[in-house]
């Protein structure tokens, strides 16, 4: 039996991470015992920060995707305080964690997160998705070492022959063409941008500042940025292949042209003459990097600061929520006019999601193709068989 998803169908274990747009924790649903990551973001929070575009945005993207090296989309619900979105759980920590704990990849290790990365901007840039925000800390992995890409909140939907306008994404890692349209009107960017994003993601700090050895910082002005683009002289580490530093001299390209801008172009190359495609997909090839199975691969600080700092405990929602309802009636705390209604616009733009019913929606449907089909046969209906023609005498 389906039914609607909501903070009670889940117990919370611990807290795992923060971003800008939220705090993540791992939850294990009652029913089935299954283990996600949940992500919540407070809604008044949102407002004040005028985030709720790019949450709903994110909700909207996500619903549509599924694909083996994202960190994929299962529930979204809401109550008063926060907005929860459910995915997959990823136990073997994001690659920022695993630089800062001095941990070095080796070259074929890199090149099999770029196979599996591209494969993800494939399938992304078939669903006119541009991610604009490939950094460390949003690529994840799982148990195994294989890389999930997430985090669509500053993601780009460009559809036909459109291309995105606005500067988005993180310094250190966005794309010349990024500040051009800042720069210069009328300049335009589109999918190749995650190319150039993906490639610094996988890379370590001291590697990136070899290749780019200049100080850039989120206030460095953009106009000083894209100086440092053109007057650096790249180099690249010792320790890599001569065909490697050919890959990363076509991934990071600062001509558009010219730099490698979808899969086809990376699979063409002779140093990729020797992937098995079919076997990355399916995650047959093992990475060289395996995270520690016996520890719980984040900063421990989270959760210190969840159960001590955070004033409003995720734990401690229920007993809360029902003593507002208490104290206050069911209306709650009280709101300025303006920012009641811009509380409410949220509670009715919100989009809930349950893929578990999708999937089952999809099934059906495709069962009740299948007897129809089933049916017009016996009844000659579909039958594409041309009559044999009998010639007489």
């Amino acid at each position: 039996m389906l039914y609607d998803i909501n903070f009670d169908h889940f117990q919370i274990l611990r807290a795992i991470g923060k971003g800008s747009f939220g705090k993540v924790c791992i939850v294990q649903k009652k029913d089935t015992k299954k283990m996600y990551a949940m992500k919540y973001m407070n809604k008044l929070k949102c407002v004040e920060r005028n985030e709720v575009r790019n949450v709903l945005k994110e909700l909207q993207i996500m619903q549509n995707l599924e694909h083996p090296f994202l960190v994929n989309f299962w529930y979204s619900f809401q109550d008063e305080e926060d907005m929860f979105m459910v995915v997959d759980l990823l136990l073997g920590g994001d690659l920022r964690y695993h630089l800062q704990q001095n941990v070095h990849f080796s070259e074929s290790t890199v090149k099999l997160y770029i196979c599996e990365l591209a494969l993800a901007l494939g399938y992304l840039c078939s669903k006119h998705i541009i991610h604009r925000d490939i950094k460390p800390d949003n690529i994840l992995l799982d148990e195994h070492g294989h890389v999930h890409l997430t985090d669509f909140n500053i993601a780009a939907i460009v559809k036909e022959d459109l291309k995105a306008t606005s500067i988005a994404g993180t310094k250190p890692y966005m794309g010349p063409e990024v500040y051009y349209t800042f720069m210069q009107k009328g300049t335009t960017y589109t999918f190749q941008v995650d190319h150039w994003c993906q490639t610094f993601g996988v890379m370590r700090e001291e590697e990136i500042r070899e290749w780019r050895p200049y100080v850039m910082r989120s206030n460095t002005p953009s106009n000083e940025i894209l100086q440092m683009f053109h007057k650096v002289h790249p180099t690249y580490p010792a320790a890599w292949s001569l065909e490697m530093k050919s890959l990363l001299r076509k991934l990071l390209c600062i001509d558009v042209q010219k730099r490698i801008s979808c899969l086809a172009e990376l699979q063409d190359l002779d140093y990729m003459s020797d992937v098995n495609w079919d076997a990355v997909l399916s995650k047959q090839l093992s990475p060289g990097f395996i995270p520690n199975r016996r520890r719980l691969n984040c900063d421990p600080t989270f959760e210190l600061e969840e159960m001590i700092l955070e004033s409003k405990p995720l734990h401690k929602k229920k007993k809360r929520l029902a003593r507002k309802t208490r104290e206050q009636g069911s209306d709650g705390s009280p709101q300025n006019g303006q920012l009641q209604q811009r509380l409410d616009s949220v509670q009715r733009d919100f989009i809930v999601f349950n893929r578990e019913k999708s999937n089952k929606t999809v099934m059906d449907s495709c069962e009740l193709s299948t007897s129809k089909t089933n049916k017009a046969i016996e009844d000659g209906q579909n039958n594409n068989v041309e009559p044999v023609a009998y010639l007489s005498g």
